[in-house]
């Protein structure tokens, strides 16, 4: 059973949101517990799998563990200039968005973004949901004025989405993602201003 949030420090101006989806299911969109650890390496096992546009292999994310994520959940929990949302539908953790700021002080009005949502669950309206919320939280920083995200540039369904939220692709590095046997794919910059 997924537990609820607690409001702690780094999450302050986030609320808990609720939404329906088309299928009835509720969506849950909060930040993580610890004990979301579990969950969150069993959805990211669970899309290594199913997609090759994460940068870790299957291999890769089975070599993580339960440890190694509440690790990762710490992180975010106790930086407020970062942000992890997950997405919950059933008392199961489906997809996250993360939201890292480098903490350099040159590089201090930007970070960047990542999501993923299991294919199970696409065409639903979670990942919509997550940028929305993702961006609301940006929005209210006082501190970032701008997003940045990278993107496999054979990945046209999230690029359409992100260009959707007013991303704009600003880069493009040839051949910087090399995928199973010997194909590669561009590895595509976007950013979007949050603040005039």
């Amino acid at each position: 059973m997924i537990k609820s949030s607690p409001k702690p420090a780094a999450f302050f101006y986030f609320r808990t949101m609720r939404h329906f989806l088309p299928n009835g299911a509720e969506l849950i969109i909060r930040p993580p517990v610890v004990e979301d650890a579990l969950g969150l390496l069993r959805n990211f096992q669970r899309m290594t799998q199913e997609t090759d546009f994460l940068l870790f292999t299957p291999g890769e994310a089975l070599e993580l563990n339960e440890k190694s994520e509440e690790d990762f959940i710490k992180t975010y929990l106790k930086n407020p200039d970062q942000l992890m949302l997950v997405a919950i539908v059933n008392d199961t953790l489906v997809g996250s968005i993360t939201v890292n700021h480098g903490g350099y002080y040159k590089r201090g009005h930007t970070a960047e973004m990542g999501i993923a949502v299991e294919r199970a669950w696409s065409g639903l309206g979670i990942g919509r949901r997550l940028m929305t919320a993702m961006l609301r939280w940006a929005e209210q920083h006082e501190k970032i004025q701008l997003l940045y995200l990278q993107v496999f540039g054979s990945n046209d369904k999230a690029m359409h989405l992100y260009r959707n939220f007013g991303f704009l692709e600003c880069g493009r590095l040839p051949y910087g993602i090399q995928l199973k046997e010997g194909q590669y794919a561009d590895l595509v910059t976007m950013y979007r201003r949050v603040k005039p």
